[in-house]
């Protein structure tokens, strides 16, 4: 079967998010492979464990969409990998830090990109999309920054801190603008200083063992700088 692709346009900022089911032509070999690796924490935001994808698997998956890539979001030419691994969410709830039960961007750079794959089952949530209300900010770059931060500081400081859970939808600081379903072997891929967050089920089990766990391929790019 075909992969089957679209390009939808996102909030009143109107980011392009490319949504491709049928990504790879047997998730099946790639989950196996994932399954096979030894986990660790990676980093103090991701809320839960990462292992490294092999590169001949990143080139598979990604010559296909590089040029599809490269003309959605306006890039200087093809950009290159800056990192890619499979993702497994183990963090419960009562444990988040503050900065990870809130919407987040993964950079500053209008030129970096996220490709997020779906290697789980139909039923542990999706990805969703989320505008800052006090600056109707929807993505976040270098100059947004400090205005951003100075804000959120006072939404917290009228609004306290968010409850110690995974962001499910609107709240007071944030509202959401998109969600797209973990349907498996689904694709999708956007800037990656878009506000945005996975949204998992309540009865998620947050297993570290990735036969069973919420299984993620998260690639990160970067096209050529101005």
């Amino acid at each position: 079967m075909e992969p089957a692709c679209r390009i939808e346009l996102i909030g009143a900022e109107r980011q392009p998010v490319i949504v491709i089911d049928g990504f790879v032509p047997d998730p099946a070999a790639l989950r196996a492979r994932a399954e096979a690796l030894a986990y660790r924490p990676m980093g103090p935001h991701y809320p839960g464990l990462r292992a490294e994808v092999a590169r001949d698997d990143v080139a598979a998956f990604l010559v296909p969409v590089l040029d599809l890539i490269t003309e959605t979001f306006g890039l200087r030419g093809v950009p290159g990998v800056i990192s890619a691994g499979y993702s497994i969410v183990t963090t419960p709830p009562s444990a988040l830090t503050p900065i990870q039960r809130i919407p987040h961007i993964d950079g500053l750079e209008p030129e970096r990109i996220a490709l997020l794959h779906f290697l789980s089952r139909a039923d542990q949530g999706g990805t969703a999309f989320y505008r800052h209300r006090s600056t109707g900010f929807e993505t976040i770059d270098a100059a947004r920054h400090p205005v951003y931060d100075a804000a959120l500081h006072r939404d917290v400081a009228q609004h306290g801190l968010p409850a110690p859970d995974y962001i499910g939808g609107d709240t007071p600081i944030y509202e959401r603008i998109a969600r797209f379903d973990a349907v498996p072997n689904r694709a999708l891929i956007y800037r990656s200083h878009a506000l945005h967050c996975a949204d998992l089920p309540p009865d998620l089990d947050l297993t570290p063992d990735p036969r069973v766990a919420r299984l993620t391929v998260n690639t990160f790019l970067m096209g050529p700088r101005v």
